[in-house]
């Protein structure tokens, strides 16, 4: 499958840049499965799109709590951080089956889940470059993709 829609980030202010973006086209029911490794900008990214939605709060990383939440204008946002989760069935422990459909989830370290992951999720591949960092979004269901066909300009 190919990405619907990539974006290279030469620096942090280009990943807020498009975590503020990607925000902007945001809507409930949203999955968003970042997958990286350590220091790729998962947690920029998530917390760009936090701020743009509910103004300069303080967004704190939840590698230890597991998951924040936040209200935004039209939902809430969930932020999952399953670093350390040590099995994919915690998840149900978190509400994660709850919150992927009153809100809008971020999720960094989605593989934790297993095949817990709807299909319906946007996976958001991270990658290191020799001059930064591919963000590339891969989208199945087709009222997303044309949503996500906006942030090309289509």
């Amino acid at each position: 499958m190919d990405a619907i829609y990539s974006y290279l980030s030469q620096t942090e202010a280009d990943t807020i840049a498009l975590g503020q973006k990607v925000a902007q086209i945001a809507q409930k029911g949203d999955i968003f499965a970042l997958e990286g490794t350590l220091g790729m900008g998962k947690s920029v990214f998530c917390r760009a799109f936090i701020q743009s939605l509910v103004g300069n709060t303080d967004v704190p990383s939840p590698t230890f709590t597991l998951l924040q939440t936040y209200d935004a204008p039209d939902f809430e946002i969930y932020h999952f951080d399953l670093y350390r989760l040590k099995d994919p069935d915690e998840i149900f422990e978190l509400g994660m089956e709850e919150a992927m459909y009153q809100g809008v989830c971020l999720i960094e370290w989605p593989e934790k889940m297993g095949g817990y992951l709807p299909r319906r999720a946007i996976t958001v591949q991270i990658t290191p470059q020799s001059n930064g960092r591919l963000f590339e979004f891969f989208v199945t269901e087709p009222e997303r993709k044309k949503r996500f066909g906006l942030l090309n300009g289509k």
